[in-house]
């Protein structure tokens, strides 16, 4: 996006005349922005109309009093680019193009989409082939179906590569303030890190909604989610299909732990972006966020009038990482003394109906249990049909919860057991009162951990306010073409680069057995050759040889066993290294190039069932201390490191002292290194370090020093 082409797309945001050009879908567009309001200018555009949805019509772009701020752009697919040049000519902001036909026809129409984008120029193209914007800010809906919604000041702006989800997203009821819906359609000129980058500095927008199948640019994308971090925007995502981009075929393990689906989570994760999983988690998590604001942790307090509901709110954040902390033994005590015999103190709390209603009782009660310092709060009730006064003891005790919880600073929510069982006027209240109607249980909980995720990760940002660590940095083309690197060498290289590797010598056949007497026995023996990525496989590796005459039967096994695998990948050559004791962990350490997302790494369990196991976490690098850390406590072997039921703990600090020294050695050859597994990277006792027992690498020339 040019500076001219955001000052245009900030001109179809914030419009002051709009033309509308084409038939029926924009009479109807034209007609629903009258209705809604628009202060400004409205113009049809149509040779045989009068009049365009009760609009002045005029019959041709040329005839129009001037360039539009805004035009919606409904003409048939052939006409299209003359069009949109006749709006570029007379100096037109932005065009949202309902008109379809384009690249999502095939090589005919990815032609016609490119002529169309030049013909733009300047201009700020949405789409084509897009639903349209609707503005709820200035009430300028460009959009030919009917939507609900209402006017806001400020609000979340949804962006979708799917046009009728932007439509159905407007139809809850769930009293959710939307400034823009913005349909991109083929974003043909702009994509969703355009529509961010100016989104992010609107003060209209709270927060930014996506629904995603792919980026197209994921460096730009990276750029605008770390302004939208520092600004204190969130952007929650539901990213949906299942692209290739830039998928490999790969020799190593990594590159099938590391799929599309892997990578846009792990870019997530890096920008503090929150995936969610459906539309409705989408919904409710934004309001969480947009209402009541994000928990800066995971520690809540939950009350309820029920104990099944207590119960239920117990089960579900186990299940969502929430914590429920008990009280502590003062609050316990005090609280004890307030509540009636027959409640139990405890957190999810069960307050029993004896005190139901009664607002101020119930509100020193959350005040009392509220001085333990939680992050955020949460009451469980189902509101009755509004009819009379019914309501009032619902009413009251979330007047006394939301009050307690602003006096102790932290975000409110009140939810439901089910979606429906809350009113819109109640729900309405809710919000004003600054308290955040979730609707449903596990719906409205997991709303709250993945708030709770993002106040985390932006309390732990805001210190520095620096994204520049968390940029994406492209990776260069290789410098020639990549081959597999043998192991020795492949493990001199890593050395060099402080990565600790087993005691070896590389002999010939009739030497390996003197090789083992002085490195001392049990040893382990490998054939070496670039053509053996996968040693195992091929019968090329025998452990545990605890004499001399045990390594020359093994050479001729393993002799035979290439030669029947892949003779053609045999050598002379034979790898004696000590065997490798005591290793509390295996795990799987690697890394690979991915043409958008960079270098990418991947932790995971290892040893030779890498792949059936699946315990595995993907990292975009470069990354720091924190998040490698985060990402190995969050994998199954990392129980067997801090020591499993009584065992002896590993070397974890070395182990991830290990992991920057790869990520290094990869940033430093990252126009030559295509990839690289070191699996098992065995982990030791504490204090005894770690050891890359096998390395397979895959790189050009150079890096292989020949």
């Amino acid at each position: 996006m040019t500076p001219r082409q955001r000052r245009n797309l900030e001109r179809l945001l914030a419009p002051r005349t709009i033309a509308f050009i084409g038939g029926e879908a924009a009479a109807f567009a034209a007609r629903q922005c009258a209705e809604a309001g628009f202060d400004g200018e409205i113009w049809g555009v149509n040779p045989h109309r009068a009049e365009l949805g009760g609009q002045p019509c005029f019959p041709s772009v040329k005839d129009l009093p001037g360039g539009p701020d805004a035009v919606f752009l409904a003409v048939p697919r052939d006409a299209a680019v003359e069009t949109v040049a006749a709006f570029r000519d007379i100096d037109a902001g932005g065009i949202v193009s309902f008109t379809a036909g384009f690249g999502e026809t095939g090589e005919v129409g990815v032609e016609r989409e490119r002529r169309l984008v030049e013909a733009a120029g300047e201009v700020a193209l949405v789409g084509p082939n897009c639903s349209g914007i609707l503005n709820f800010v200035c009430n300028a809906p460009l959009w030919p179906f009917s939507f609900g919604g209402s006017p806001t000041r400020r609000g979340i702006a949804f962006v979708t590569q799917s046009g009728m989800l932007g439509n159905t997203v407007t139809l809850n009821e769930r009293t959710i303030p939307f400034a823009y819906i913005i349909s991109a359609g083929n974003q043909a000129m702009l994509g969703i890190e355009d529509f961010l980058e100016v989104l992010v500095d609107d003060s209209a927008v709270s927060a930014i909604g996506l629904y995603v199948e792919g980026l197209r640019d994921i460096g730009r994308f990276a750029e605008a989610a770390i302004r939208a971090l520092e600004a204190g925007v969130p952007i929650v995502v539901l990213k949906a299909g299942t692209s290739e981009i830039g998928s490999r075929l790969t020799a190593t393990h990594t590159g099938t732990l590391s799929g599309t689906d892997e990578l846009y989570q792990a870019l997530f994760e890096r920008l503090g972006i929150v995936r969610v999983t459906s539309p409705v988690a989408l919904l409710e998590t934004l309001k969480m966020l947009t209402v009541a604001g994000a928990p800066k942790g995971n520690r809540f307090a939950a009350l309820t009038c029920s104990g099944g509901d207590s119960t239920m709110l117990a089960d579900s954040a186990e299940r969502l990482g929430i914590a429920f902390p008990q009280p502590s033994s003062g609050v316990a005590a005090a609280l004890a003394e307030q509540l009636p015999p027959i409640a139990t103190v405890t957190n999810p709390l069960d307050y029993t109906t004896p005190l139901w209603g009664h607002e101020e009782p119930l509100r020193r009660l959350c005040a009392t249990m509220f001085s333990d310092g939680y992050d955020a709060a949460v009451l469980v009730q189902d509101y009755p049909p509004a009819a009379g006064d019914s309501q009032e003891p619902y009413h009251a005790d979330a007047r006394a919860f939301i009050a307690a919880a602003k006096e102790a600073g932290i975000p409110a929510a009140i939810c439901t057991g089910l979606p429906e069982t809350i009113d819109r006027q109640t729900r309405e209240r809710l919000v004003a009162a600054g308290a955040a109607p979730l609707q449903g249980l596990e719906e409205g909980l997991s709303a709250m951990s993945e708030a709770a995720r993002y106040g985390a990760f932006q309390s732990a940002f805001a210190p520095s306010r620096d994204g520049a660590g968390l940029a994406i940095r492209p990776v260069p083309p290789l410098a020639g073409e990549a081959a597999v690197v043998d192991e020795w060498e492949g493990k001199r290289r890593l050395a060099e680069a402080g990565v600790a590797v087993p005691e070896g010598r590389l002999v010939a056949a009739a030497d390996a057995a003197a090789a083992a007497v002085e490195i001392g026995f049990p040893v382990a023996l490998k054939m070496v050759s670039a053509r053996l990525p996968h040693k195992t496989e091929a019968g090329a590796v025998r452990l545990g040889l605890d004499s001399p005459g045990a390594v020359d039967d093994a050479v001729a096994a393993i002799r035979d066993a290439v030669g029947a695998y892949a003779p053609q990948a045999a050598t002379g050559d034979f790898l004696v290294e000590r065997m490798v004791t005591g290793a509390v962990g295996e795990l799987l350490v690697g890394v690979r190039r991915d043409d958008q997302f960079g270098q990418v790494m991947v932790l995971a369990s290892g040893g030779t069932l890498v792949e059936l196991v699946g315990d595995s976490r993907v990292l975009l690098l470069p990354a720091d201390r924190a998040s490698v850390e985060a990402a190995l406590a969050s994998l199954k072997v990392s129980a067997m490191i801090d020591g499993f039921r009584g065992a002896a703990a590993g070397d974890r600090e070395a182990l991830v002292d290990t992991i920057l020294a790869i990520a290094r050695f990869a940033d430093s050859e990252r126009d030559r290194l295509s990839e690289l597994d070191v699996n098992p990277l065995m982990v030791l006792g504490e204090g005894e370090g770690v050891l890359a027992v096998d390395v397979l690498l895959r790189a050009v020339p150079s890096v292989a020093g020949r």
